[in-house]
């Protein structure tokens, strides 16, 4: 860690100056992973399922009510306008057929966004939801990952992270369905696969 006591106004710039990040060589390294997932698939991928406390999982299911209850408020109510005589017209809604979460894990496992991704999904009518999301060292997820996609009715759970898990939802592979739409945050590896799936 560097330290600085007092520095002069000429070291200001450089002292709060941002890490750059060479988005070149990033899209190179992540157009790699992408394409190995893309022609090779994947090895091995299991489902797991953990118990969490009591206390946690009542509050999954609490946090999962109201953000069912808001999102349900926004569903589209089909109204018929006759614009000419015997010509009608309406707003239809259309879920998407399968939807792909990204959930990081890491030291901060990200069960919130399983409720915030996967249940308007569900409002929405989406048939298939799956989920990506990286394994602990142990190779289980993180039980408060699984108890929130449980509650908010995820279809299939992957083991998978980072780019891979992003490759394997954009282009299928044995195991893991094809999507039509991926959702969450990820790092900046992460973030550039979805740029660069999507185009």
């Amino acid at each position: 860690m560097e330290r600085y006591r007092y520095p002069s106004p000429d070291e200001w710039k450089s002292i709060t100056e941002r890490p750059h990040i060479d988005t070149v060589a990033l899209h190179s390294t992540v157009r790699n992973i992408l394409e190995d997932v893309k022609a090779k698939g994947d090895k091995e991928m299991e489902n797991a399922v953990n118990s969490v406390p009591t206390e946690l999982l009542e509050a999954l299911t609490l946090a999962h009510k109201n953000i069912s209850t808001f999102h349900a408020s926004q569903r589209i109510t089909t109204h018929k306008v006759e614009t000419a005589p015997g010509v009608e017209c309406w707003q239809k809604s259309v879920p998407i057929t399968t939807v792909g979460l990204y959930v990081p894990g890491g030291t901060a496992p990200l069960f919130s966004t399983v409720l915030m991704l996967a249940t308007p999904a569900k409002i929405a009518g989406c048939p298939n939801i799956i989920m990506c999301t990286p394994p602990r060292r142990d190779g289980s997820v993180n039980p408060a990952i699984l108890a929130a996609a449980r509650i908010a009715g995820v279809d299939k759970i992957y083991k998978a992270g980072g780019v891979q898990a992003i490759a394997g939802m954009a282009y299928g592979t044995e195991s893991i369905h094809k999507v039509f739409k991926i959702f969450g945050p990820g790092n900046s590896y992460v973030m550039a696969a979805k740029q660069i799936v999507s185009l």
